[in-house]
């Protein structure tokens, strides 16, 4: 397990050095802002402007899913209380404040893969934006300091399956 942890440990002292870059410090705390919300709601309104009733469809799919992935997260929080890698070492930088205490899962990720899936499922083509998107914002998360990677690869995982979980009880259209 220790092998592990050192591991996941280098892997985020790797991830985190980009950040000493302050052009992509500053593009990755742009992703994650935007990760926080409002990029996902901006997409629930904007999905029903231009889809009519198959966009109010996804939207109310979305929030459907957004429910069960936040109890979630909130639980593992609590339950694992992980420290931020941030918290841990003195060679991880932080470069934004956190949303809260711990560190696993990445709420980030798991929203970002959740949403990306659902809205996937029911417009194909919206992929080509929101699988770059989900993609920068699960790695903004090391980067800045705020996750291990597991802690991504942990989110990534969880919002897939209540993405996949949610088509049974609204199908994609």
């Amino acid at each position: 397990m220790n092998r592990l942890y050192e591991f996941d440990l280098s892997l985020c002292i790797r991830f985190n050095r980009i950040s000493a870059y302050r052009s992509v410090e500053w593009l990755f705390r742009l992703i994650s802002r935007l990760g926080d919300g409002v990029f996902w709601y901006s997409l629930m309104l904007t999905l029903p402007l231009v889809y009519g009733k198959p966009g109010w469809a996804a939207t109310a799919h979305m929030l459907s899913a957004a429910l069960p992935s936040l109890l979630i997260y909130r639980y593992l929080k609590r339950k694992t209380s992980r420290q931020r890698p941030c918290a841990v070492n003195p060679r991880i930088r932080q470069s934004t404040a956190p949303l809260d205490q711990f560190s696993f899962p990445s709420g980030h990720t798991l929203h970002a893969v959740c949403f990306t899936t659902v809205v996937y499922g029911h417009f194909p083509g919206t992929i080509w934006l929101l699988a770059p998107f989900s993609l920068l914002v699960a790695l903004s998360r090391p980067i800045l300091g705020l996750h291990y990677p597991s802690d991504v690869l942990a989110g990534a995982v969880i919002g897939l399956l209540v993405a996949s979980l949610s088509r049974l009880v609204i199908p994609f259209s």
